[in-house]
Order: structure tokens, then sequence, then C-alpha cells
């Protein structure tokens, strides 16, 4: 059986956004399709880079390893809860958005993550999924989810 390759998107920058992360993670990681030692994680890499967190050159270095870590991928799971401060609405991070472009326009197959049920969603999100687990029971899902078929589901939420 062919174990996946994943880029784990989402944001990580507040308790709640790192919880989402490592929930999404272990569950992948217990998926039998999935290669657990092969999960980037773009939140773990920071340690190991040489230069000062903001400078031009950290700037480079990351940018251009999660670009390549997208396109190494068998798949992209994108976590899309943020809420955004000024309007206490749920918006997909804007981070999470580019690399789910990069991996559209790569042809790699998108799978959407929300824990807080979506009840609506950008319309490009929603014609560019392959499956989208909208809410935490679905969420739970991932740990059974094929990897392999990559079934698709429908747009069952309100496109804005």
């Amino acid at each position: 059986m062919h174990k996946n390759k994943i880029y784990l998107a989402g944001p990580f920058f507040s308790d709640q956004q790192i919880e989402h992360v490592r929930t999404v993670e272990q569950l992948l990681k217990q998926n039998p399709t999935i290669d657990a030692d092969n999960i980037f994680v773009p939140m773990d890499q920071d340690g190991e880079i040489p230069f000062e967190f903001g400078s031009p050159e950290w700037q480079r270095l990351i940018f251009n390893s999660d670009v390549r870590q997208i396109h190494q991928a068998d798949c992209i799971v994108a976590i899309l809860d943020y809420v955004n401060d000024e309007t206490g609405e749920n918006q997909p991070d804007s981070g999470t958005v580019f690399e789910i472009g990069v991996a559209y326009q790569a042809d790699i197959p998108i799978i959407l993550v929300q824990f807080n049920k979506a009840e609506r969603l950008n319309l490009m999100l929603a014609q560019g999924f392959t499956h989208f687990f909208n809410g935490s029971d679905a969420v739970e899902e991932l740990s059974t989810y094929d990897f392999n078929r990559l079934i698709g589901s429908p747009v069952d939420v309100s496109v804005i």
C-alpha cells in the first residue's frame, strides 16, 4: 500500500491554532495510508533555521522551503480555522490560503479541515478542494480517510 507524504498547512499563532495542528497531525499519523514520518509541519522547522527570525534571509529560506515541501507532497491538508480579531469571523489564514493555491496550481490534492463547522466558504476554496472535513466530528475521520483513493466531497456550505 502506498503511504502518502503530507504537507500540513494551517495557522499557528495561538495556543488553539497550535492545538488544531497537533490534533490533525496525530490523526494523520494514525492513518494507514499516510507515511507518518513524512508529514511536513511548517511550524516545526523554525528551530532548524540559522538566520534571525524575520530577517530577509530567514524569509527567503522559509518561503523556498515551504514551497518545495508542497511540491514534494502527495497531498496538502489545510486547516482553515483562524479567527479575525477585528470582526470575530472565522476566516482562513492568508498564508494557508497561499499554500492551498500553490498546491492547486501544482495539481496536488487539497484536503480542507475546519474544526468550527463552516456555514460558508470562499468560492475559490469551495471549488478547489478534493475533500472537506467540516466540523470537529468530521475532522476525526482523518484517521481513516483513504488518501490513496481521495474520494471527493460536495460543497456542503454556502459560498461567498
